[in-house]
């Protein structure tokens, strides 16, 4: 089975990693230029990804403490988000294969908007676009498009449902021979090809068509992360990549198991949906090398609170309010509660305080760590797939803008050498790749 890969990242300071922006390694201020992102993009395509993606927030972080300063002061996960659909236009002019692929919220957008925003973008980079779809779950998101508290999470859910179907109709209005240019007769686009979609419903009313021609893909890829009970069903009617966090191969193989059985209730095959779990990669040409760059990493980490203020975004709860030196306490949260159930967990598991969490989630938001050689960062993802913990992998950085080089230069060739990942490019479209 041939090996999936994603590239995770943010449009500013940090990734997984919230000291990313420390890093020795790392280019101090880069993530404001475009030649940091057109490097990152070509040194991904070099090691023929399927994609890479930016993950985004329409806040910065506001629930610690009830205040932006604790963030913005260490320099959390929301601390600086360029808004990543412009980073991507920008990068489908520097790159000819790769998958593109941003994060857009379905409670702060509209569909005929979006659905022109992604048209335009599968245009330009010839069929490589694809939309993370996120339903937004922190209070300081709502603070800035005017809602008094943050919609409930299956609401958010059941409005994300119809923002899909119509964001679908709108991308399906031009059938893909609506646009004749035929200069000689004057014969722009065969008018019944392209209709109204006619949409009413709870959340919206559309009347169409999209002013855009049928693109590349008919439509972007769509990934999405929820791992809750509704996210997760979500998932399995809409996505066709979903991307995971799990600590190890047990919750992986749960998450895999639960989502792909969810499929065929939504007419669909488990084949469809490529799940792909996070990994943080530690390369060296010794385990002690690799070692010493987890090391590093790890010891930028000196205070939980960046984590908590992250934590506290995330779940939409304010963590100050909890004792530092004590386990997580069984919360309801309104936020990414499949994510909370898994802190929970290893906070249970593992006799971990808050402060403890804090620093956990600071180093990656609990994505597990891989250290080792080529060949055993390689045995370790060859497993995962083996063991159906996954289809593949979303790889996140410890810096930037050359954290990718030693997966690409070392882990690549070592999976094209056991037949476990693609020599090169095949099919015109990302939706190709990841059916292949």
């Amino acid at each position: 089975m041939q090996i999936h890969l994603a590239a995770f990242l943010i449009a500013g300071n940090a990734a997984h990693s919230q000291v990313l922006w420390r890093h020795p390694q790392s280019q101090p201020g880069g993530f404001l230029k475009l030649d940091y992102y057109a490097r990152i993009a070509q040194t991904l395509e070099r090691g023929k990804f399927d994609l890479l993606f930016f993950a985004d927030r329409l806040a910065v972080s506001t629930r610690y403490g009830g205040d932006h300063r604790y963030g913005v002061a260490h320099g959390d996960q929301d601390a600086t988000r360029l808004d990543p659909l412009p980073v991507l236009g920008a990068l489908a002019a520097v790159t000819s294969h790769i998958g593109l692929g941003a994060t857009r919220s379905t409670t702060y957008s509209q569909p005929y908007s979006l659905a022109r925003e992604f048209s335009t973008l599968d245009h330009l980079s010839s069929g490589r676009a694809a939309w993370n779809v996120v339903t937004s779950v922190n209070q300081g998101e709502a603070d800035n498009f005017g809602l008094r508290e943050t919609l409930g999470h299956d609401e958010r859910y059941d409005r994300a449902d119809e923002f899909l179907e119509v964001a679908h109709k709108l991308w399906g209005s031009w059938a893909p021979d609506a646009l004749q240019l035929d200069a000689s007769k004057g014969q722009y686009g065969d008018a019944d090809q392209v209709n109204a979609i006619a949409h009413q419903g709870r959340h919206f009313n559309v009347q169409g068509p999209l002013n855009i021609p049928a693109s590349p893909q008919g439509g972007p890829v769509i990934i999405q992360a929820g791992s809750s009970h509704r996210g997760q069903d979500f998932a399995a009617r809409w996505a066709e990549v979903v991307f995971g966090i799990q600590p190890d191969l047990p919750r992986m193989q749960r998450f895999y198991q639960d989502l792909k059985g969810r499929a065929a209730k939504f007419g669909r095959a488990p084949t469809d949906i490529k799940v792909l779990t996070a990994m943080m990669p530690f390369v060296g040409n010794t385990l002690d090398e690799a070692e010493e760059k987890r090391a590093q990493h790890n010891a930028l980490i000196d205070d939980p609170l960046v984590g908590l203020s992250t934590l506290s975004s995330h779940m939409n709860v304010d963590f100050s309010a909890y004792p530092l030196d004590a386990p997580i306490e069984d919360l309801q949260v309104a936020g990414m509660q499949g994510l909370f159930s898994l802190v929970k967990e290893l906070s249970k598991e593992q006799k971990l305080t808050l402060a403890d969490i804090g620093r956990l989630y600071a180093s990656g938001v609990l994505v597990p760590q891989i250290v080792g050689t080529a060949a055993d960062i390689a045995d370790w993802m060859g497993n995962i797939i083996a063991q159906q913990g996954a289809d593949g992998f979303v790889i996140t950085p410890a810096h930037l803008p050359d954290g990718f080089d030693d997966f690409v230069d070392l882990v690549v060739p070592e999976l094209q050498r056991r037949g476990q990942f693609r020599l090169d490019y095949e099919g015109d479209t990302l939706r190709s790749y990841l059916q292949s």
